[in-house]
C-alpha cells in the first residue's frame, strides 16, 4: 500500500513559512492546516499574523478563524481536528501541509499526547510546599535521581513541570519519561509518510524580520484590534497570545505606546528563540536555510516530485 504524504513546514515566527507553504501547496496540490495556537481565534488577524484573505482564497486553509476569543482551545482539540482534516484532505486527493510554529501542537500530533494520571491536589500541595521551603532545585535533584531522562528535558527552574513529573511518579510508581514513550501519534501510523521541514535563517536576519513585522502590526492598527477584542469576554488561552499583555499595559496607562512596541519585539524574539530550542530537539526535522526558490526545489526533490 502506498503511503499517504503529510508535509510539515515549521520554524520560528517571521521566518517565512507562509510563502513557502503556499508555493508548495500550489505545486503539489495541497491544503494548509495551521499549527498556530492563536490563528484559530476570530478577530485577531493582525496580532496573530494570519495569511491574508487573498492567500487563503488561492489555497484552502484550515484551523484559522474557527472559534471565538471567549472559548478555550488546547492541544487535544488541535489533534482531534487535525486528524479529521488529514483524512478528509487525503480523500479529496490532496496533500495536507501543516504550517506553523506552535511546538507543543506539532510534537503532540507527531508523537501523541501524553495526558497521564489525573491531578492529585494533595500530592501537589506537598511538593509545592517543599519547593517553597527548600527551593525548586531541591525538587529538581529528586527528579534527577528518580527520572534522569525527564530531568534532561526540564529546566531546573521550571517548577510546574518538575512537580508534574514527581506527581506522576508518586501516583504510578513509574518515571514519566517511560510513560511518555508509550504515546502514539501520526509518526507511528504506518499509512503515512511524514516529511518534516523547518526553515531557518541567521539570527540577526530573523530578529530584523521580527522587528519589521511588529512595526507593520502597529502601522496596520493592532492596538485598535486588541481594544475591540478586549471589550468582550476573553478566555484564559486567548489572553496568553503574544502582544495582549504588552498592548494592554499601554491601554491601562502603565507604559507608553513606544515601550509596548519595544516589549512586543523583545518578547517575540524570545519566543522565536524558544521555538528554535524546541524544534532542534527533533532529530527527524530536515533543516532548510531561508531561500524560497532553492528551498521549494529542494523540498519537491525530497518528497519525490519532479520539479522541472
Amino acid at each position: 500500500m502506498q503511503k499517504k504524504k503529510v508535509i510539515f513546514i515549521i520554524g520560528p515566527t517571521a521566518v517565512g513559512k507562509t510563502k513557502h507553504a503556499l508555493r508548495l501547496a500550489k505545486k503539489v496540490g495541497g491544503e494548509v492546516i495551521s499549527c498556530d495556537s492563536m490563528q484559530v481565534y476570530k478577530g485577531i488577524d493582525i496580532l496573530s499574523c494570519k495569511p491574508s484573505k487573498t492567500e487563503r482564497s488561492r489555497i484552502k486553509h484550515h484551523l484559522i478563524d474557527i472559534i471565538s476569543p471567549s472559548q478555550d482551545f488546547n492541544v487535544s482539540k488541535f489533534i482531534k481536528l487535525s486528524k479529521q482534516l488529514t483524512e478528509e484532505i487525503h480523500k479529496r486527493g490532496k496533500i495536507p501541509i501543516f504550517v506553523g510554529g506552535t511546538g507543543l501542537y506539532i510534537d503532540s500530533l507527531l508523537n501523541g499526547l501524553f495526558e497521564g494520571p489525573a491531578k492529585n491536589p494533595a500530592i501537589r500541595k506537598k511538593l509545592y510546599k517543599k519547593a517553597k521551603l527548600y527551593g525548586s532545585n531541591y525538587l529538581y535533584r529528586r527528579l534527577k535521581n528518580i527520572d534522569p531522562q525527564a530531568a534532561k528535558k526540564i529546566h531546573s527552574h521550571d517548577l510546574r513541570r518538575i512537580v508534574r513529573a514527581l506527581e506522576v511518579y508518586q501516583i504510578t510508581k513509574k518515571p514519566i519519561s517511560k510513560l511518555q514513550k508509550q504515546r502514539r501519534g501520526i509518526l507511528q501510523d504506518k499509512c503515512f509518510k511524514i516529511y518534516l521541514f523547518a526553515l531557518n535563517m541567521p539570527r540577526e536576519r530573523l530578529y530584523k524580520n521580527i522587528d519589521k513585522r511588529v512595526d507593520g502590526m502597529f502601522e496596520r492598527g493592532v492596538v485598535r484590534e486588541v481594544i475591540k477584542i478586549l471589550k468582550k469576554r476573553c478566555s484564559k488561552t486567548f489572553r496568553q497570545a503574544l502582544g495582549i499583555k504588552e498592548i494592554n499595559s499601554y491601554l491601562r496607562g502603565t507604559i507608553v505606546l513606544e515601550r509596548a512596541q519595544q516589549l512586543l519585539k523583545q518578547n517575540t524574539r524570545r519566543y522565536a528563540k524558544r521555538q528554535m530550542t524546541w524544534f532542534r530537539r527533533n532529530i527527524r526535522i530536515q533543516w532548510l536555510e531561508k531561500n524560497i526558490s532553492v528551498n521549494l526545489k529542494d523540498i519537491l526533490k525530497r518528497i519525490g516530485y519532479n520539479f522541472n
